[in-house]
């Protein structure tokens, strides 16, 4: 007995969602793009100008090290997301 393709595909999607390894696969990568999302808001020019001050932060400009610790905790955020899944 052959099942239609649309059957099939309904049957496939459904046990794809009740599998937990494919359900943790997909919110991944849905915490992946919101990890994107969050670099493109952090990096974009209204929070920028926040931090585009002349004062320094151990010697070091207040943007330059805004921007290095945002990028460090976002590498932070996405490595753990992905070494989790280990």
């Amino acid at each position: 007995m052959r099942l239609s393709s649309s059957l099939s595909s309904r049957l496939v999607f459904t046990l794809h969602l009740r599998d937990p390894v494919m359900r943790d696969t997909n919110i991944d990568r849905q915490k992946l793009v919101a990890i994107f999302l969050l670099g493109a808001v952090l990096f974009n020019y209204p929070i920028l100008s926040l931090f585009n001050r002349a004062e320094a932060m151990l010697g070091i400009p207040l943007v330059y090290a805004y921007i290095f610790l945002a990028w460090g905790a976002l590498i932070a955020l996405t490595g753990w997301i992905v070494g989790r899944r280990r």
